[in-house]
């Protein structure tokens, strides 16, 4: 059965587009005016189109995402793999997902699995997902899989998102709060200080002195300081590339206060849920723990995955190795140990996996909750330093006058 992209004209006359499965092109038309559309193009999907989608672009976290949600319902419902790409594809919007799709689609039809035709694709579907795919088809539970991936996906972009979205106010609020400083400094400061010179002001308070240095600090080498920040941003990326920088960063992370202790929840909640997903779709220990610390970005806990990883080929116990390696939460060490005398660590590993990730969500939105009035308060309290220093000469200079 071939897939054919049409376009065709709805009873009331509107246009529409998709993708529709047929065994030739005269079937296609007639299953298209079986749905009451009347076609004006249709063109089959051929191998060299599909087979384009190998230097497609990335697919977006949400269109991942939605694509994923998408296709664990339509497996679930029944539909062979085929007709789900099939289905998907018709349902978007965006031509080159519809042509990423079809290519899938194509290379299925021609006896590829789904995790191998995802492979020519590893922009749009990174080596995790497919390995979660190939382990779902390999149990023969792909629609479970797929709709634990989903969920484990919708979780973190729905976190991301939550983070993204508050940041936003406090971002515009302290770009403009700082713009409005660097003017004072650049232009409003230098001109009161030159009428604090008409009026034979010599003597200024330590606190108008210091903004007035501040200002001249400002105007004379602030520019330099922001390119300078800059060059030092853009090579402090290129350092952190190497492994072992990487890892003191992000051992350094982990011990900062709050922010370290959020690191550590974010990748163990990761590690838990990308290592219950592969499990409960078949997946060895071995493969579960390799397709978990693949899913780290933090190397402290890729590190730990790798030790944990040779303790288990050694015989060694899961809570046991997890507990040696000190950078998963205690917690989740008790509830993996318990997943193992019950026999269920996937179960235990995606409870872990819950309240980590409802942990983090709760702090993260006090911790936002705080943040913007902290801001306002820091802020105010520059502003008003500026004031102070240009009221304290005035009013010195009112009472020199008056006495």
């Amino acid at each position: 059965m071939a897939a054919f992209e049409y376009k065709a004209l709805t009873a009331d006359g509107r246009r529409t587009s998709g993708v529709i499965s047929a065994d030739t092109a005269r079937a296609a038309r007639k299953e298209l005016r079986d749905r009451q559309l009347t076609p004006v193009a249709l063109t089959e999907a051929r191998g060299e189109k599909a087979l384009g989608f190998a230097g497609a672009g990335r697919l977006s976290e949400k269109d991942r995402t939605l694509l994923t949600r998408q296709l664990a319902v339509l497996v679930s419902s029944g539909m062979t793999i085929e007709q789900a790409l099939t289905a998907a594809a018709g349902d978007s919007d965006a031509s080159p997902q519809r042509g990423l799709l079809l290519g899938v689609r194509s290379q299925v039809m021609e006896g590829s699995t789904l995790a191998e035709a995802m492979r020519a694709a590893p922009r749009a579907f990174p080596p995790l997902f497919r390995a979660v795919v190939s382990s779902g088809e390999s149990s023969g539970r792909l629609g479970l899989v797929l709709d634990q991936l989903a969920h484990h996906l919708e979780r973190s972009y729905r976190l991301r998102t939550l983070v993204r979205s508050a940041l936003i106010y406090p971002a515009i609020l302290g770009i403009m709060a700082t713009l409005m400083v660097t003017a004072l400094m650049v232009w409003v400061v230098p001109k009161l200080v030159e009428q604090f010179a008409m009026l034979g002001a010599d003597e200024l308070p330590p606190l108008t002195r210091f903004v007035i240095g501040l200002s001249g600090f400002v105007r004379d080498w602030g520019l330099f300081v922001l390119v300078g920040g800059a060059i030092c941003l853009y090579l402090s990326t290129i350092v952190l590339k190497a492994p072992a920088w990487k890892l003191r960063w992000d051992a350094f992370v982990l011990r900062i206060p709050f922010f370290g202790d959020m690191a550590r929840k974010v990748s163990a909640a990761r590690f838990a849920r990308i290592h219950a997903t592969m499990s409960g779709a078949g997946a060895t220990v071995l493969e579960s723990l390799s397709g978990a610390r693949n899913a780290m970005g933090n190397m402290v806990f890729r590190s730990a995955a790798d030790q944990i990883l040779e303790i288990v080929q050694r015989g060694g116990a899961l809570s046991s190795a997890m507990k040696s390696t000190g950078v998963f939460p205690q917690m989740m060490v008790h509830m993996v140990a318990s997943g193992e005398a019950a026999r269920n660590v996937p179960a235990m590993m995606n409870r872990a996996a819950d309240f980590l990730e409802d942990e983090f969500e709760t702090a993260t939105n006090v911790a936002l909750g705080l943040l913007e009035p902290m801001i306002i308060i820091f802020l105010g309290g520059i502003v008003g330093t500026i004031v102070l220093s240009i009221m304290l000469p005035i009013m010195q200079l009112n009472t020199l006058a008056l006495g």
